[in-house]
């Protein structure tokens, strides 16, 4: 029991040592002093259940309740009895903290503040983790196997902190894991009070215990699989509050919300979901020579999906070379003015892209790992992140009138831009039939686009508000029309959505507005400027955008002539102005917020993608391997050819050795007879008789290696030749050359073995099915058979190579030269 007891608690300390990684993604330690009264408690009442010889079941289900009990006192709902003892309101209210945590893992990201949401999900998982290390560790003795629960402890972080877990938490919790082990193997020791082998060997005072050894083999493993299963993890790339926080919108309202810190973007449009203010902080300044600047963009999302827009990977060349020029849609109606911006990126803001106005023409003081996307428009990187840089370029700013808008003409059915930009997940009625009504008699690609934008208008009901409404329409899109109330990213997408429904390719758009912090020509732009916006594209024009969100709720919102603010008491003049509103505790303009945090733009979005007009073909790739695939599938088959062919080689030279050379057209000449070589003979025979075995096994005939040469002709003739007389005969030559090879002094030479073997063979294939002959043609049983013997062979001889290295390496064992000279 003392043995017990004390396992009892260096499990629950390893425990509680394994989860210091969770220190990487709280605010505080409140989680790590919750995390420690409820393991104290389920270690507590694990070893008075096996002070009470409870069974195994009976310790599970004790360290369980009293996990409630620990619950039930940290997470009180007001209803419990004596303050401990759980209620079905108790239970309830668990519920309501598990679904809360969902929604707070969708609010928030690293570090994360001390909600019950997020603490009770933490205290319950650590303390679950608990549970199952007790029960592996002491209750089943298999300590090896209780590194399982901890490494999903390890996980969660990985999956979520932003950079990279430090590695002093792992070491901490690699720590408690090899305790366990080392705890478990001394108490195995001390219980038969000698070291020993499995076969009942005394181990030398110089010999490492096979125990300790084989324990510090299970700890390696262990490490091994605590490094590199995180990397598997696919909350790697974009984080497990990410992966939670991406899900698709289901009609339940339940889509991407936002959350997270104010240095890592979500790109995903929404449309469904919550925006929480909870802190501000400054990411960009830009200083621009333009007075009204329009948006600084960094990405665009064009990936529709039933919960809204989604990123797909740019590509382009070095940002640092010569940029697309625009200026060929000048004299079209669009006037193009070149300014002059510079950039610097805060220490709060860390992605993969780069705050640029669209369309650059030149940059300065970004080196050849930053890459342009003249379709998106983004400048980007693989291998280097935006944070704390700075940066100048020059940038062409283009306004459009409304007749060059109306002029330009729809683009093609089969354009490519229109096929991808048009698509849409699904056909809702709902849309279709609003976009009907509202494109009618618009003559117009610019029309149906406007009379979408001013839809979304205070006249017809559409407010800001920083957090959507759920509906009943089991579509996200469907409520959001419905309930008519959302921030920027429901309005972008929206939009986008709308214009898509009516043919017309749309996008939406990330940046920042110009905010209300300006000072001369630069612009500090926070959290709070986050926003997201449609773009539209005109045939002959590029990409125009259009910002359906009120401006009322968006600081710094700007507002043009071909897109004037629908819900102004005076109409813009033409030409672009800047409409800030009031900031306050809902006026942040970002699609995500200071607590949306997305690791696609913290670790590169996967970026190196390329857009489907500039994909080059993959036929090429396919071709190739499929080409490779079926090269592998013939491998077995060639073998089997290769080694009949060397095989057959052989059976002709047993006729070609003996020859009888004769001239008898003059009388009296001498008859001469050539005789064999008995060696070659008898490789011949044997090479024949091994091809007739592998034979055998490729069409299934049972082979028992123990029988004589004649036995096994004489079974195979009786079970399947007895009625071809030819394939009689073939098999008992067969049999009876590799019997005289063996066993008699003089083989039998001079025989053709080569056309038995073929008599055979076509006689075994006529008798068998289909299945079988192809097997024996495209994988012959017999190489495989071959293959499977020769690496338990190989393996055998590892072994025992490996066994005999290390006999004569302990022969130098310091231990053991130490306990010899101490004999001595």
């Amino acid at each position: 029991m003392i043995a017990s007891r004390n396992i009892g608690l260096v499990a629950a300390t390893a425990t509680l040592l394994a989860a210091a990684p969770l220190s990487a993604i709280f605010q505080s330690w409140t989680w790590l002093i919750q995390s420690v009264i409820a393991v104290a408690v389920v270690a507590g009442v694990a070893a008075l259940t096996r002070l009470a010889r409870a069974p195994l079941w009976g310790q599970v289900l004790g360290m369980l309740a009293g996990l409630l009990l620990a619950l039930t006192w940290l997470f009180p709902s007001g209803a419990e009895l004596l303050a401990v003892l759980p209620t079905p309101g108790t239970l309830a209210h668990f519920n309501d903290l598990l679904a809360g945590s969902m929604q707070d893992m969708r609010s928030y990201g690293v570090e994360v503040p001390d909600t019950d949401p997020l603490l009770f999900i933490t205290v319950l998982g650590v303390g679950g983790v608990a549970v199952l290390v007790d029960v592996l560790a002491v209750g089943l003795r298999r300590p090896a196997l209780a590194g399982l629960p901890m490494l999903a402890i390890y996980s969660v972080p990985v999956a979520v902190y932003v950079d990279s877990v430090p590695a002093v938490p792992f070491v901490v919790g690699a720590a408690g894991y090899l305790w366990l082990l080392v705890t478990d193997n001394v108490d195995r020791v001390r219980r038969f009070g000698r070291r020993f082998t499995g076969d009942g060997r005394d181990v030398d005072v110089w010999e490492a215990s096979p125990l300790a050894s084989a324990g510090r083999r299970l700890a390696a493993v262990g490490v091994a699989l605590a490094v590199l299963l995180p990397l598997a993890v696919p909350g790697m790339t974009g984080g497990l509050l990410d992966s939670l926080s991406r899900s698709s919108g289901n009609g339940t309202g339940n889509g991407t919300g936002s959350g997270g810190t104010s240095g890592r973007i979500d790109l995903f449009a929404s449309l469904a979901g919550q925006l929480n203010q909870s802190q501000v902080a400054d990411l960009v300044k830009v200083t621009t020579s333009e007075q009204s600047p329009f948006y600084l963009r960094y990405a665009v999302a064009d990936e529709l999906r039933p919960g809204g827009f989604q990123a797909r990977s740019p590509s382009g060349r070095p940002a640092n070379r010569d940029l697309p020029d625009p200026a060929e849609r000048a004299g079209r109606g669009v006037q193009q003015t070149t300014y002059r911006a510079t950039v610097e990126v805060t220490k709060s803001l860390s992605m993969s892209l780069m705050p640029v106005y669209a369309e650059p023409v030149r940059t300065e003081d970004l080196n050849g790992n930053w890459l342009y996307d003249p379709n998106q428009q983004v400048v980007f990187s693989n291998r280097e992140n935006s944070r704390g840089r700075k940066y100048s370029f020059d940038y062409v700013r283009s306004t459009y009138t409304p007749a060059a808008l109306r002029a330009a003409q729809p683009l093609p059915a089969d354009h490519p831009v229109r096929r991808q930009l048009t698509a849409t997940p699904e056909r809702v009625p709902e849309v279709d039939e609003l976009v009907k009504g509202l494109v009618q008699g618009k003559r117009t690609d610019y029309d149906r686009v406007l009379a979408i934008y001013q839809h979304f208008s205070a006249d017809n009901g559409f407010s800001y508000r920083l957090s959507t409404e759920s509906g009943s329409s089991g579509q996200d899109i469907v409520n959001f029309l419905t309930n008519k109330v959302g921030y920027c990213q429901q309005y972008a997408a929206g939009m986008a959505w709308l214009v898509r429904a009516a043919g017309i390719p749309a996008r939406v758009a990330f940046g920042f507005t110009n905010g209300s912090k300006r000072d001369g020509d630069t612009f500090t732009l926070t959290n709070l400027n986050l926003h997201a916006w449609t773009e539209v594209f005109f045939d002959g024009l590029g990409w125009v955008p259009f910002d359906a969100t009120p401006a009322s709720g968006v600081p710094g919102s700007t507002r043009s002539a071909w897109a004037p603010d629908t819900d102004a008491p005076d109409p813009t003049t033409p030409g672009t102005g800047v409409t800030d509103a009031p900031t306050g505790p809902e006026a942040s303009a970002g699609p995500a917020g200071p607590d949306n945090a997305d690791r696609d733009t913290d670790e590169g979005l996967a970026l190196g993608g390329t857009t489907p007009d500039e994909q080059p073909p993959t036929w090429p790739w396919w071709a190739a391997g499929v080409l490779a695939l079926l090269l592998l599938l013939a491998v077995p088959a060639l073998r089997r050819v290769a080694l009949r062919r060397r095989r057959g080689g052989r059976a002709v030279s047993a006729t070609v050795a003996a020859t009888t050379v004769a001239d008898a057209t003059e009388p009296g000449t001498r008859l001469v007879t050539v005789a064999a070589d008995a060696n070659r003979a008898r490789a011949d025979a044997h090479a024949a008789w091994a091809e007739l075995l592998d034979t055998l096994v490729d069409f299934r005939v049972p082979v028992d290696l123990t029988e004589t040469p004649r036995a096994t002709a004489d079974r195979l003739i009786r079970d399947t030749l007895s009625d071809d007389t030819a394939a009689v005969e073939s098999a008992r030559l067969l049999g009876k050359a590799e019997e005289r090879a063996r066993y008699a002094r003089d083989p039998l030479t001079g025989e053709r073995l080569l056309p038995a073997l073929r008599t055979v063979r076509g006689a075994l294939a006529a008798r068998a099915d289909r299945r079988t002959r192809i097997f024996a043609a495209v994988l012959p049983p017999s190489v495989l058979l071959r293959w499977r013997t020769g690496m338990a062979d190989t393996s055998g001889r590892m072994a025992a190579l490996t066994g005999r290295t290390r006999y004569r390496l302990l022969r130098w064992n310091p231990r053991r030269l130490l306990a010899d000279r101490a004999a001595r």
